[in-house]
């Protein structure tokens, strides 16, 4: 065989290798691409991280704070200055906004051990019925709401007679100004009844009639 032939066999030899080295590199990225869609990491509006598990995404702090709203009084917040709500329907050591409603009202995650500023209600947590830690102000599980665009908004304030800011103590925001809460199931995402989610309570009181 001439040099000339062997010259073009092995460039050609190295032409293959470097394809087949670029192939599998492409197909590498896309399996670690698609273990990151899966595993549902995002990035809220907000800031911040959020894990979504099960169709339901979750925001983590670890600090609660209070701050001053207009016509409201002091309420509690996360770390960022998000509102921080309570749901009525929700049981002692049990969180009923599963599913959907759970999409709309974020179960709030403890990132480490919770801390506290300015807030007399006990801290605690309970675990939910997918595993996943909820942080609870006087044995009330704690939610963020989706349509609150910035911190210091308070648009789920009062949201379906059943949804609440939570006070420094514990109870819900805006009771005194005859704000009412529903006992019956109400429908729609921004409530939802949930599937029943469940848990125990951690370092918790019992749950204040709201």
């Amino acid at each position: 065989m001439s040099r000339h032939r062997i010259a073009l066999v092995m460039a050609s030899s190295v032409a293959s290798a470097l394809l087949l080295a670029a192939c599998g590199s492409s197909a590498d990225n896309a399996a670690d691409s698609g273990a990151t869609a899966a595993a549902g990491v995002t990035t809220p509006s907000g800031g911040g991280s959020s894990a979504e598990k099960g169709g339901m995404e979750m925001v983590s702090t670890n600090m609660l704070m209070t701050k001053e709203m207009s016509g409201m009084g002091k309420v509690v917040t996360d770390a960022k200055g998000w509102t921080l709500y309570g749901y009525d329907k929700d049981m002692e050591s049990m969180s009923m906004c599963t599913g959907s409603c759970a999409q709309t009202w974020m179960p709030v995650m403890p990132d480490g051990t919770p801390q506290a500023m300015g807030v007399q209600g006990k801290v605690g947590t309970i675990t939910r019925d997918d595993g996943m830690k909820q942080i609870t102000l006087k044995g009330r599980p704690l939610y963020r709401y989706m349509g609150d665009t910035k911190a210091g908004d308070m648009k789920g304030q009062a949201k379906d007679g059943a949804w609440y800011a939570v006070t420094p103590a514990g109870e819900k925001a805006g009771a005194s100004s005859g704000a009412s809460s529903t006992s019956g199931n109400s429908s729609g995402s921004d409530s939802g009844s949930g599937d029943g989610g469940s848990g125990s309570g951690e370092d918790m009181p019992g749950m204040p009639g709201m």
